[in-house]
């Protein structure tokens, strides 16, 4: 009487045993929205842009022109030229201690940048620069409101996400667009403002209504520029005027060998059902209204911020092949090249 009811069942005879029922598990989702790496991205642009405006409040870099020297990591930087003005110094020990404490940390500073991007291109734009963050997020709002990232494309981006689920824009979004530009714009002409005066009188100032004369004239042009270049031309910016990316870019582009977004040519046809309407979710999803699945001669001013790959891994996420886009560097990278070279001579 104490033996399970399966084993009475199996030793009765004229009873059949019911083989036991196997549950199957389900996995759970990945859920959609920013993969690892987006969300890695965007936690350091808002580090970096936090670190930007803390900068000058806690001297880690700075240059006060009051005081004529700069600060560096909450230290006094200078060039010992006052000694020598003061006859305490010659000229050699002079030109050394220029040499040594200005020219020689630059170059230093500038070789690492410039290795970093002949290795991975344009990283620090698309995963620190300030101005990039602020440019993404204009983008976004401007998108929402009129359904095209910047006033200058012509035609509305497709009316769907990377993973199919449908949008429409809404022009009450302008309403956030402007004041959000104007106040990146003010932001910005403060934070420049704090890195070449003291930040305690400048948001003292601002607090307090009290700006001096030239405070009141730098602020006002500041914002104003800055207002129609996030409004009008932070594309621009970023593709022709920055310094900064344009170095950034000629150290990738002479690297064949360095990091690019591979495209796998022989399975193109899959992008035709990429979004409805033969529309291709990586290009809707460039920040520099690039075409990603391009050579490398024509991504010049790629940022590596990886929005195409995650969409491409989002609309293809029911192909058992996989993305067709991701990260390559090295002999894929050169793989990648020598690909596109070969379809434009068939």
């Amino acid at each position: 009487m104490n033996a399970p009811l399966t084993s009475l069942l199996s030793a009765t005879p004229g009873v059949e045993e019911k083989p036991a029922r196997r549950v199957i598990p389900i996995a759970a989702a990945k859920p959609m929205g920013h993969n690892r790496t987006q969300k890695k991205r965007i936690a350091f642009q808002i580090a970096f842009f936090t670190l930007f405006i803390l900068a000058p409040v806690f001297n880690i870099f700075r240059y006060d022109l009051d005081a004529g020297h700069a600060w560096l990591l909450g230290m006094e930087w200078r060039l010992g030229m006052d000694d020598f003005l003061a006859g305490r110094i010659g000229a050699l020990e002079a030109g050394a201690n220029v040499m040594f404490r200005l020219f020689v940390p630059i170059f230093v500073g500038a070789g690492v940048f410039l290795w970093v991007a002949w290795k991975w291109g344009r990283l620090y734009c698309g995963w620190l620069c300030p101005h990039f963050s602020v440019v993404e997020t204009i983008n976004k709002l401007m998108q929402k409101a009129s359904g095209k990232p910047s006033v200058w494309v012509k035609e509305p981006l497709p009316p769907w996400k990377a993973d199919g689920t449908p949008w429409r824009a809404d022009a009450r979004w302008w309403l956030v667009v402007v004041p959000a530009a104007v106040f990146f714009a003010f932001l910005w002409a403060v934070v420049f403002l704090t890195y070449l005066l003291p930040p305690a009188e400048i948001y003292g100032n601002i607090f307090s209504a009290a700006l001096t004369r030239n405070q009141t004239i730098f602020l006002t042009a500041g914002t104003a520029v800055l207002s129609i270049e996030f409004l009008f031309a932070r594309h621009l910016f970023c593709r022709y005027a920055c310094a900064v990316g344009l170095f950034q870019s000629l150290a990738w582009m002479g690297n064949r060998n360095a990091m690019v977004v591979g495209f796998q040519r022989k399975r193109a046809a899959d992008c035709a059902s990429c979004l409805p309407d033969r529309q291709s979710a990586c290009d809707a999803v460039c920040p520099m209204r690039l075409t990603p699945r391009n050579i490398k001669r024509l991504m010049f001013t790629c940022t590596q911020c990886a929005q195409c790959v995650e969409a491409c891994e989002q609309s293809q996420r029911a192909n058992p092949q996989g993305p067709l886009l991701q990260w390559v560097s090295h002999e894929a990278a050169r793989q990648n090249e020598a690909g596109f070279r070969s379809a434009k001579e068939r």
